[in-house]
């Protein structure tokens, strides 16, 4: 038989999947949620921590539960965080920072993160795995407001949406994506283990904040085989979903 709070996280799952709590917005506090569900605030602790592990809600201290992610719909919740997409898929995600400098922003990280060109901007390389099986190189600019928290984060940090919502409170509520195919160039192709000139799926992304401040922009590159993107229509709604290459 399930212990209390396993059963007070798995209705809390059924919830966010259903839509009860939307992406970005927060749970009850959790003497609201002890009160409904007739427990101590410690057990409705145990319940939200595990949901916090899974990634699906915010684990920042002091401050009331975002939901970041549910396994219902891979729309960009989880598209913008490869480690909350692995981690709903059963696998294990890693990263590594490859490198990671401060420069003059150009300008097309003027015009995407809505900056003068000549501010400074950090740039960051990172390689992501799956399962320990390299899959993904992501190159990412922040702006300068954002470039100390970045910074402060692990090298092998496996969640950097999370670990910066730790750190700031700072919520990727937006993102526009451009996807498209490009050939491996020699440092694409030396860091992934490919070939030059193999085939990659490109997404370039802007997020934002819900009030449409720029975090980041970032030029996603996947192996060829490692993942796919899906599109279901329908008039309410448009989910682009990742999966796992074998689907």
């Amino acid at each position: 038989m399930a212990a209390r709070h396993e059963e007070i996280a798995d209705e809390l799952r059924q919830a966010i999947d259903r839509g009860d709590y939307r992406i970005g917005g927060t749970l009850p506090a959790e003497t609201e949620l002890a009160t409904r569900y007739g427990v101590s605030r410690g057990t409705v602790r145990q319940a939200v921590s595990a949901l916090a592990a899974e990634g699906r809600i915010g684990s920042r201290q002091g401050a009331r539960r975002v939901v970041l992610g549910n396994r219902r719909s891979q729309s960009f919740a989880e598209l913008r965080s490869f480690a909350q997409w692995a981690r709903a898929m059963g696998q294990q995600a890693s990263g590594r920072v490859l490198e990671q400098f401060r420069r003059p922003a150009t300008a097309e990280d003027a015009s995407r993160l809505q900056i003068e060109q000549g501010d400074e901007v950090l740039q960051v390389l990172r390689v992501r795995g799956l399962d320990g099986e390299l899959v993904l190189l992501e190159r990412n600019v922040y702006p300068e407001w954002m470039a100390s928290a970045v910074e402060s984060l692990p090298a092998d940090c496996e969640s950097v949406v999370q670990g910066l919502y730790d750190a700031t409170g700072v919520i990727f509520a937006h993102g526009e994506h451009v996807i498209d195919a490009v050939a491996a160039g020699s440092q694409d192709a030396r860091l992934l283990g490919v070939r030059r000139g193999s085939p990659l799926l490109r997404i370039r992304r802007v997020t934002t904040t819900h009030a449409g401040r720029p975090i980041e922009w970032s030029d996603d590159r996947y192996r060829s085989g490692s993942v796919s993107f899906a599109v279901a229509n329908s008039i309410g709604s448009n989910p682009l979903i990742r999966r796992a290459a074998e689907e």
